[in-house]
């Protein structure tokens, strides 16, 4: 993939190609996210909860500058609006823990 720079006539001539390797391209699944932050940076984790699991780890750490968690915040915030646009408003949850998944209760 490569993106170009396009703020100013110099910026034009430089690209910047990201290469993805397939590991992670696949991605991890994440279903809850804990933010921290010092006054230096910002830490996401992304985190899996499984039902019936009282136990969850880390599945990836993120750390950002306070600057880039900004313009992070910035383009999610213009995705979501525009997936709403194509698709209709997503449904919040209440905020807290999603230990209740909502489905069947499983039996053996």
């Amino acid at each position: 993939m490569d993106l170009k720079n396009n703020n100013n006539e110099e910026a034009e001539n430089n690209e910047l190609s990201i290469e993805l390797s397939e590991e992670i391209a696949e991605g991890t699944y994440s279903n809850l996210a804990i933010i921290t932050h010092s006054s230096s940076e910002f830490v996401v984790d992304f985190i899996r909860i499984m039902p019936g699991i009282p136990k969850a780890k880390v599945k990836s750490r993120i750390i950002l500058t306070p600057e880039h968690a900004k313009r992070l915040l910035g383009a999610l915030q213009d995705n979501v609006s525009r997936f709403e646009a194509a698709n209709g408003a997503i449904k919040a949850g209440e905020p807290g823990l999603p230990l209740n998944f909502g489905g069947p209760k499983g039996e053996a």
